[in-house]
């Protein structure tokens, strides 16, 4: 902050007028000045480098001469004593020294940078801050080093642009590209069976792949496809998560989740599952790669009908031709006259609905202890054991089903009425309510086309009735046509590196996300906020950028404090290059408790899902999936102790 100067006026200016000039000091260019309750000297000169005169107006080294206090009550012969010794002609030519040096370092400096030197030395004359002058050239040093920094971070945020262009990123795909592709459209709500007509076209094909957004999904649809023939022989099937391979000798098909698409291996059929999924704020870049890159002669967009518009116009930028199908329910979907409002208004085949394990959980224990037997469904659990539990209910093994929005996708049970006991959702920064699209979604599950007549929806309590009764009247807010998400990838972040010299992970995602070419923003660079706090922790290690990145996408809840203690160890091992080795836990599964064992299956994927990326640093991939399934055995196994209990305890009422 620069802080006015002005003639001292403590105690008699004239006096003090009179002194300077008596001393022969106005005339040497020496001034008195008070600011910030001190009285100090300001000496003006010029001094003149590489033919350049440059002005000066600063406080020399010894130049604060007294607090204004005391200054007033300083006679005439100590003032005059004291400017004799601050103000001498060897204090003024050692200032004059100090003064010419800094100017030919700040010239030269300019010089080896580019840069203009007037606007830095300017500020010897006019700063005019009380501090000696030492502290100006400390600041004049800073202004540069920041300009040379706002410099260079606009060079390489123009090489940065140069060097990644959005518009081409279809281009990128290179198999894809070569490739004539059609892309077919199957739209339609849940319970329309738009994913069944697109899994027929597959398994009719020479060869293809289905792109899940779910490992659960994946694993139905491998299992699906298994079952099936051609030609009089059963279709080879391998199954790919980014936790699990299941790799099949001359495989014709495979199962997979979207991220793990293989845009290198050209097939004849792609179906790319939930389409609408294109929206979504975290993921929805997995699906632009899949529909940019999915190399197949044919392209199965399924999923709801609000996705057409932005199908239409992807389709158009990728010069692809386009064919659409709209599907309708197969079974009529109703809304109950009324709430259920009591525990013992629940019947066999509902599906109570919650929004977290928590909830989940309470409602599990309420609806057991009313004699009926619960099926349990949540994010948390492992695929295997979100199957194990809608299989029991599908067997009718469990009167009633107790889950999150998780049984929205995949999951197809006899569902015949969808109770929701509430409408708010917590969406990762608030509570909210949910939006018409997941309200139908979730709904639509009621009423299995072949086993019931019609899917009922109801909520448990009169005001939950009514907004899904308002949500499910909503019409449908179609996908936005621009700005489809695209993710970095290593190549991407090697480019940024190349052109800009950086190392840093957090640097180049940013330099990504801000500084590369967006021309029309039909494609739009995203990253997630866990990724980039990741990548800001990672980069105080020594590791590679390919490193960095592949562990700032390692599939772990950082906000469990056993799982971010597990991925930071394994994070500092690779630093250090040692091998991690899975160990199974100080504790047998039997001695944990619910949370915890689904926490250790959630950590064995984790770190399955790292092996199968650095294999020469985390070699127990083979051990991480037989743990992970003997987890998911017991967090089944407790679940159906935990309803058996609670069946045997006397029922009671709830109120809710």
């Amino acid at each position: 902050m620069t802080l006015p100067s002005h003639p001292a006026t403590d105690g008699d200016p004239a006096e003090d007028d009179d002194l300077m000039r008596q001393l022969g000091l106005t005339a040497r260019g020496v001034a008195l000045a008070k600011a910030e309750g001190r009285v100090f000297l300001r000496i003006s000169g010029e001094v003149e480098y590489g033919g350049r005169r440059v002005p000066y107006d600063l406080v020399p080294a010894q130049g604060i001469l007294a607090k204004s206090s005391k200054w007033r009550k300083m006679d005439g012969d100590a003032r005059s004593a004291l400017l004799r010794e601050r103000a001498s002609e060897a204090v003024a030519d050692e200032l004059h020294g100090y003064v010419e040096a800094f100017a030919q370092e700040l010239i030269d400096a300019c010089d080896d940078c580019d840069m203009g030197a007037e606007p830095f030395l300017l500020a010897l004359n006019e700063m005019q801050i009380a501090e000696p002058a030492g502290m100006v050239f400390d600041r004049i040093r800073q202004r540069l080093e920041h300009a040379v920094e706002r410099d260079m971070e606009e060079q390489h945020a123009e090489r940065t642009r140069q060097s990644i262009n959005l518009a081409e990123y279809p281009a990128s795909f290179d198999v894809a590209r070569r490739i004539k592709r059609k892309f077919i459209a199957v739209l339609g709500p849940t319970n329309s069976g738009k994913t069944h007509q697109a899994i027929e076209a597959l398994a009719k094909a020479p060869s293809g792949v289905y792109l899940a957004p779910l490992r659960l999904l994946a694993l139905e649809n491998y299992e699906r496809l298994q079952e099936m023939e051609q030609h009089g022989q059963p279709l080879k099937v391998s199954l790919v998560t980014g936790e699990e391979r299941r790799l099949v000798a001359g495989a014709t098909h495979v199962a997979s989740t979207v991220e793990m698409l293989d845009t290198h291996t050209p097939v004849d059929v792609a179906v790319i599952d939930e389409i609408q999924m294109l929206a979504d704020r975290d993921r929805g870049a997995a699906w632009t790669a899949a529909v940019c890159g999915a190399p197949a002669r044919i392209v199965y967009l399924v999923g709801a009908p609000e996705a057409r518009r932005a199908i239409e116009v992807l389709a158009a930028r990728l010069e692809c031709e386009l064919e659409v199908h709209i599907l309708k329910r197969k079974g009529p979907l109703s809304v109950e006259p009324t709430a259920v409002r009591k525990l013992s208004n629940l019947r066999r085949g509902d599906a109570v609905i919650c929004f977290s394990r928590r909830e989940v959980l309470m409602w599990r224990d309420m609806v057991t202890e009313m004699g009926l037997s619960v099926a349990t469904v949540y994010g948390n659990l492992s695929p295997e054991v979100r199957r194990a539990q809608a299989q029991r209910f599908r067997e009718g093994a469990a009167d009633v089903v107790v889950g999150t929005d998780a049984i929205a996708m995949g999951l197809n049970m006899p569902i015949a009425r969808v109770v929701m006991t509430t409408t708010v959702k917590y969406n990762g920064y608030e509570e909210e309510e949910i939006p018409a699209a997941l309200a139908r979604q979730i709904a639509g599950r009621a009423g299995r086309f072949g086993v019931h007549e019609e899917g009922l929806v109801a909520g448990y309590d009169n005001e939950t009735h009514n907004v899904m009764r308002s949500l499910l009247r909503e019409k449908p807010v179609p996908l936005k046509t621009t700005g489809f998400a695209v993710a970095p990838t290593l190549e991407h972040l090697h480019r940024i590196s190349s052109v800009t010299h950086e190392h840093a992970l957090a640097k180049l995602l940013k330099r990504f996300v801000h500084n590369i070419d967006v021309p029309d923003g039909f494609f739009y660079p995203r990253i997630t906020e866990d990724q980039f706090e990741r990548a800001a922790w990672l980069d105080t290690l020594e590791l590679t950028v390919a490193e960095k990145f592949a562990l700032s996408l390692v599939p772990i809840s950082s906000k469990v404090p056993s799982l971010q203690h597990a991925w930071e160890s394994w994070a500092k091992s690779l630093a250090h290059k040692k091998v991690t080795q899975l160990k199974s836990g100080d504790r047998p599964l039997h001695y944990m408790n619910l949370q915890e064992v689904e926490d250790a299956c959630r950590l064995y994927s984790a770190y399955a899902w790292l092996a199968y990326r650095q294999p020469e640093f985390f070699p127990d991939t083979e051990l991480a999936q037989r743990l992970s399934r003997e987890a998911s055995e017991r967090v089944d196994a407790i679940l159906q102790e935990q309803n058996s209990a609670a069946r045997k305890r006397q029922p009671r009422k709830f109120r809710r």
